[in-house]
């Protein structure tokens, strides 16, 4: 026998096609039932999108902001009076403009601005005495001093910047918005709409057109003098059945709600009557939220006295010399506080208007009153939402169609679309930033141009919307807020 030990070697066994179905079987059922699982998740998503439009829905990526406040300044502010020094203006005051560049576009004479200007906050913006309040914010605003947009003409630009183009009717910003991203709270509008005019649009301004129903704006108030003022915010017209109890209405509602159904069973526009079926769900839950929000009665003192809102405050003037504010101050005052309570209840999109910028004649009285309308409770606003942790993720949006002529007509400004200013806060934007430069007298943006397209494709953006992916098949194509055009801002994000 050999002392040498042998090694052995194993071998594996064979394995018969039995056996390996029945060792593998646990991992084609795990497969199995993982593709289930996706498919039924899929599912469950598609049908929560249809029993819940106006749930909220995931951005196209991760986003700057989750809402947006709109202080739309319906008229034309000057811009070359509020947000863009010129000092050429003063030096040449009086003179014919030059006649170089767009020369039809350059008529009558130039009027400096009666107003006085000066650096403010760490990035020394140039910000009017027009805005002492706001004027302390200076570190929050992102200045667009070369916005433009296509026609100077109110109702237009007004549709325009609203809707995106003003020929064809479009859904609003806030519709668009509210159909990308949904709301967060079930119990309110996603998209509410404060003292919108009735005029240059009216309510295409806040209108779903094409899109589903369900995605229009919420009106509150409407017209000057319709809401607000001293004796407090108005009520919201029709919001509860004195005669009925929520009980009573809840039947009422289900009755209705299954003849609604059954006219979709038989052949009636789907989208239309299931539009029409959420809105009235909607409008039965707000009845037990919407007016705690618009009772500003439980407001801290400190809160009603930062807007003016208190004893002191009501009715006072808020501005250089005593410049009167009154009435409209106050009402608009409490437009801004409700635009906080409502971006704090979770609204995605809030717009706020004030009109009265069309300041053809009487420039120097009548857009010191209007500034003064808006000085304390736009500064308000911007404290108090940054107090709250809100305002890293609220975008604050300010301006109107259109800003003015660097030239006289009479004692106040003509129409200018060619180049003016709006301004962002908060919601990923850079603070205590200026981008854009109109020439040396503001007739036009000449650095950083920023059309009203490109000024929706950012705001898209920060909220993580993909302004060309944002669409809706309507007559034959893809339709988006933006048209065929927009270019988001990469400058000015944070």
């Amino acid at each position: 026998m050999s002392d040498k030990s042998t090694a052995v070697v194993s071998t594996p066994a064979a394995v018969s096609r039995r056996h390996w179905l029945q060792a593998t079987a646990s991992g084609f059922g795990y497969l199995a039932f993982a593709a289930l699982a996706h498919e039924q998740a899929m599912r469950n998503q598609v049908q929560a999108a249809v029993d819940n439009p106006l749930a909220p829905k995931a951005p196209h990526f991760p986003p700057r902001a989750r809402r947006v406040i709109f202080l739309c300044m319906e008229g034309g502010p000057s811009h070359v009076d509020t947000f863009d020094y010129k000092p050429r203006l003063k030096t040449d005051d009086g003179k014919a403009p030059p006649r170089s560049g767009t020369a039809p576009f350059r008529f009558g004479r130039l009027m400096a601005s009666p107003f006085q200007f000066r650096q403010h906050g760490q990035s020394g913006l140039w910000i009017s005495e027009l805005f002492p309040h706001l004027a302390r914010h200076a570190d929050k605003l992102c200045l667009l001093n070369g916005m433009q947009t296509d026609l100077p003409n109110h109702p237009q630009a007004f549709l325009q910047m609203h809707c995106g183009i003003f020929q064809f009717p479009r859904p609003s910003m806030g519709a668009w918005i509210l159909y990308g991203l949904g709301t967060e709270n079930q119990n309110l509008p996603g998209f509410i709409t404060i003292n919108p005019p009735l005029s240059n649009g009216g309510p295409a301004n806040y209108g779903a057109a094409f899109l589903p129903a369900m995605y229009q704006g919420t009106r509150i108030g409407r017209g000057f003098g319709g809401f607000g003022g001293a004796n407090g915010p108005a009520a919201v017209a029709n919001l509860k059945n004195p005669r009925q109890s929520l009980a009573a209405q809840r039947v009422q509602l289900d009755l209705l709600q299954d003849l609604n159904r059954q006219m979709i069973e038989h052949g009636s526009d789907q989208a239309a009557i299931e539009g029409l079926i959420a809105s009235y769900e909607l409008a039965f839950r707000m009845q037990g939220e919407l007016p705690r929000l618009l009772d500003l009665s439980n407001e801290p003192a400190s809160t009603l006295r930062l807007y003016g809102l208190d004893s002191r405050g009501m009715g006072a003037g808020a501005g250089p010399a005593g410049m009167p504010g009154g009435a409209a101050r106050t009402a608009f005052a409490q437009q801004c506080l409700l635009a906080r309570r409502f971006a704090e209840a979770g609204v995605r999109f809030v717009e706020v208007t004030l009109g009265g910028w069309d300041h053809h004649r009487n420039l120097k009285e009548a857009l010191a009153a209007s500034c003064a309308a808006i000085d304390q409770p736009i500064a308000a606003l911007l404290q108090d939402l940054e107090q709250r942790g809100l305002l890293r993720d609220t975008l604050v949006l300010w301006g109107g169609e259109f800003g003015r002529t660097p030239t006289a007509q009479g004692d106040g400004r003509d129409h200018n679309a060619r180049g003016f200013t709006m301004w962002l806060a908060g919601g990923g934007v850079k603070g205590g930033y200026r981008y854009g430069r109109t020439d040396d007298h503001g007739f036009e943006a000449v650095e950083g141009k920023v059309h009203i397209h490109d000024w929706h494709a950012t705001i898209l953006h920060l909220l993580g919307l993909d302004h060309e992916k944002l669409t809706f098949r309507h007559a034959g194509r893809d339709m988006r807020l933006t048209d065929v055009k927009g270019r988001v801002v990469q400058e000015i994000l944070a």
